[in-house]
């Protein structure tokens, strides 16, 4: 009984600084859901081994294994999620805070987060120069945030699109965390976001999804 349990749990392939990771992690937390967390360290290149390669040909993490099932993308395994573990939900019924939801979760995993990627950010190093590196990621992702302002002001609540945890709030939280303090973005031209940055750092579902408390992070 045991064996068959742990072989019919959800397997998420992750790296503790992927934002793309993280965003699963929390989702995951937020539907209570159990996972095997396998730690895949793209540093060292394991995301190219063929092992790998064979659960995702582009070799990036995420990667979900739900029983014969595999998804890799996070938009994609989110919405997985989402309608097979419907019992929480993190997408409103309301059709318009649902696109709108859409929306913010496109701008982060389309318009934000490619641009600082590391294989984006090494390509801009070799064909550019090292000084461009830093510039480049935090042009895009201001420009990212500046968007997410203007699109979130009229529906925030206590969270990005009213008083409930949903997907935009998955999708933002991690860039906010991370990729905001890791390429030094002044959050105080944004003040919507620093809001609700803060009001995730009061749940622990976000907390214990954010990359310093992953087991493949490097300890202090």
């Amino acid at each position: 009984m045991e064996q068959a349990q742990q072989q019919n749990q959800l397997k998420l392939y992750s790296y503790w600084r992927s934002s793309c990771s993280c965003r699963i992690r929390m989702a995951l937390n937020l539907k209570c859901l159990e996972y095997q967390y396998i730690p895949v360290n793209l540093l060292k290149g394991e995301q190219f081994s063929p092992e790998f390669q064979k659960l995702n040909p582009i070799g990036y993490v995420p990667v979900l294994v739900d029983g014969d099932i595999v998804i890799s993308d996070s938009f994609a395994i989110f919405m997985y999620l989402e309608e097979k573990y419907p019992e929480i939900p993190l997408l409103p019924s309301d059709l318009a805070k649902k696109a709108l939801n859409f929306q913010a979760a496109n701008i982060v995993c389309s318009s934000i987060q490619p641009f600082q990627n590391a294989t984006v950010l090494k390509y801009i190093e070799a064909k550019v120069g090292p000084d461009e590196r830093i510039p480049w990621a935090k042009f895009h992702i201001e420009k990212g945030f500046e968007a997410l302002e203007k699109l979130l002001k009229d529906g925030a609540g206590r969270y990005a699109t009213g008083d409930e945890v949903s997907m935009a709030d998955v999708f933002v939280a991690p860039q906010l965390h991370y990729g905001a303090k890791r390429f030094d973005v002044d959050m105080a031209k944004f003040p919507l976001l620093t809001r609700l940055n803060e009001a995730y750092r009061e749940l622990p579902e976000f907390r214990n999804a954010m990359p310093e408390n992953q087991p493949d992070a490097p300890s202090a």
